[in-house]
């Protein structure tokens, strides 16, 4: 592990060659990319338990939060936005611990449902619970600096996806 800041050191060599002007973006796109890092191999040490990564987890949770828990495939990859394979390999890897199952769609014969099995509900509760516990990796950040990240990140991400920016739940009550 590093016993200096990296990203301090980005941020030197980026204004010795390019100046200060790009110096503030660069460090915040820099920051927010070492966090990811930080963040993932948090919760992926913690979901290893679960037989669980972290994209496996946000895709059993979203089939945990479904009316019937079951989603055609190219619904999961649009809601997690990823790429048909990656929900693919996501659902490979579910099927296999045995907390999804394939099916075929009802009325659609081209369609392919996951659907959460009871060891998937399961597993997704036990590992929420642990998740919550840490805080999703948080520490040591407190309510209002993650309420203030959420809000500020926001508004790239509705630039980017074209949702109006200032319609989500603020409260972390």
């Amino acid at each position: 592990m590093p016993s200096f800041d990296p990203v301090a050191e980005a941020r030197r060599n980026w204004r010795n060659h390019w100046g200060d002007d790009p110096v503030p973006s660069m460090s915040a796109v820099t920051s927010i990319m070492r966090v990811q890092q930080i963040l993932l191999a948090r919760l992926n040490d913690e979901l290893k338990a679960f037989d669980l990564t972290f994209p496996r987890y946000e895709a059993l949770m979203l089939l945990f939060y479904s009316r019937r828990g079951a989603l055609p495939l190219g619904k999961m990859g649009d809601r997690l936005q990823v790429h048909r394979t990656s929900v693919t390999n996501i659902i490979d890897g579910l099927e296999r611990s045995g907390f999804v199952r394939r099916e075929p769609h009802e009325r659609d014969r081209r369609t392919t449902l996951a659907a959460i099995t009871e060891s998937g509900r399961t597993t997704a509760a036990a590992a929420t619970e642990v998740l919550n516990a840490m805080k999703f990796g948080t520490g040591p950040l407190e309510v209002g600096d993650l309420d203030t990240i959420t809000a500020t990140l926001e508004r790239l991400r509705a630039d980017a996806d074209g949702f109006p920016s200032g319609g989500g739940d603020r409260g972390s009550r």
